[in-house]
């Protein structure tokens, strides 16, 4: 426990040193606390990938009409060599699709909400089952997916589809507060008791795969079919005055074919709270053989399945691998100041695995500092100790923006994100690769 408060605090204190780039990780916050002024914005610069230079010029609307907003985010990489756009952002038609970062109606928790584009940071429920979900590993590999929700008070559901040029992830989850229909809606914490359903699962044929069939020297796929996790949850309000809300809620989730497992978990709000917001989230995780929770996550897109040459990994590989895995801890901590700066940190760990540990740290100073402007997202997983929490190698993803505003109109930035990109070999079988960007620039906003 000692271990978990520690993690959370440097958590804490290295989002104020980290910071994101253009790829709008701010989602990570929640919704309640993200703003979305408008503005058009137009930059020059250079960027270095894995060292290799190139001109840049940027074009990045991001606009809100009440409560529609459409962000998109043209970048022009141009060799420095040739002159000649990067044949990498641009080789395939599906490539210009990601211009669009989102296309979005309401927020998260509204009665209505739906976006379209790249999903940062994708939730369904409490989050046992998909919790930050990201499709896109990086920018050189940016997807199209959506989310939609439904919130008619009583009832209601959640939906999110990762990719719409391929098969891909999909989630669904139901829900409904039964006693609001009977006369004891008005009873205390039993009135707004909400019971949900959750099914989610990746529609990609390889996706259970475990291993590969190299008899002969030929090394062939599987495809054993497609990994596919069902759940339910229920939730009871505790509190629910103006300024604190409380949850306890308990979740169950089986992956198909794998294993099962139970959470029980309180999370708070504390709005109105001075100048501070704070959101709170702990749960106590009980795991079975061959479970993971939380299975379609940050990194899923990259876990799912690589193969080069005979060199497999796969996270139904990793799920299989699992045998009395004991009882765990997840926790998220949110705070919000002025409804301009936001921190976050979350982290989960089970007992009994040294290198169980999953990290997310996020920072957006939105406009509270007049000449500065700094966002940030950094995810880590299999984290053995604080000091390998802050180690960039094949476990992490971050990226990370610094801004100084000379004028009210101009800002003068750099970027550095660490991401992966994906490579496909002569057989056709793909892997992932890290991918360095730095990316200085001058930007020009025009506020509207």
């Amino acid at each position: 426990m000692k271990t978990y408060f520690t993690t959370l605090l440097y958590a804490g204190i290295a989002a104020a040193m980290l910071s994101q780039a253009a790829l709008a990780q701010k989602s990570s916050m929640p919704s309640s606390a993200t703003k979305d002024p408008s503005s058009i914005t137009g930059g020059l610069g250079m960027t270095w990938i894995n060292g290799q230079p190139y001109y840049l010029i940027n074009i990045a609307p991001d606009l809100s009409f009440g409560k529609f907003g459409v962000g998109l985010d043209l970048n022009l990489d141009i060799s420095s060599k040739d002159h000649k756009i990067r044949k990498e952002d641009f080789d395939e038609t599906y490539d210009y699709v990601r211009i669009i970062r989102y296309l979005r109606w309401g927020h998260k928790g509204d009665e209505v909400y739906a976006r379209l584009g790249t999903l940062d940071y994708s939730q369904l429920g409490h989050g046992f089952i998909m919790y930050l979900y990201n499709n896109s590993p990086s920018y050189d590999d940016r997807r199209l997916g959506t989310e939609f929700d439904l919130n008619f008070g009583k009832y209601g559901f959640e939906t999110v589809y990762s990719d719409f040029a391929r098969a891909g992830v999909f989630g669904l989850r139901g829900y409904v507060n039964p006693l609001q229909y009977t006369t004891l809606r008005t009873v205390p914490i039993l009135g707004g008791m909400q019971i949900g359903a959750t099914w989610a699962g990746d529609m990609r044929e390889d996706s259970k795969d475990t291993g590969i069939d190299t008899t002969g020297g030929v090394v062939k796929k599987l495809n054993s079919g497609g990994m596919n996790v069902v759940g339910a949850d229920i939730g009871f309000p505790l509190l629910h005055v103006p300024m604190v809300s409380s949850t306890l809620y308990a979740d169950y989730a089986k992956i198909l074919s794998f294993g099962s497992g139970e959470a029980i978990g309180l999370q708070t709000n504390f709005s109105g709270v001075g100048i501070f917001n704070f959101f709170t989230k702990f749960e106590r995780r009980f795991t079975g053989d061959h479970f993971i929770a939380n299975y379609f996550d940050t990194f899923y897109e990259l876990d799912r399945y690589q193969l080069s040459g005979t060199s497999f990994s796969s996270k139904a590989q990793l799920l299989n691998s699992i045998t009395s895995p004991g009882p765990g801890y997840f926790g998220d901590l949110t705070v919000d100041i002025l409804g301009k700066l936001q921190l976050r940190g979350t982290y989960s760990k089970l007992d009994h695995y040294d290198t169980s540990g999953v990290a997310h740290i996020g920072i957006s100073t939105g406009s509270l500092i007049p000449v500065f402007i700094v966002d940030g997202g950094y995810d880590k997983k299999y984290i053995k100790s604080n000091k390998d929490l802050f180690t960039l190698d094949d476990r992490s993803l971050l990226y990370a923006s610094v801004g100084y505003k000379p004028y009210p109109f101009m800002i003068v930035s750099t970027l550095y994100s660490w991401t992966f990109v994906p490579v496909t070999d002569a057989n056709g079988n793909t892997h992932y690769v890290t991918q360095k960007r730095i990316q200085p620039k001058v930007s020009i906003v025009f506020p509207l």
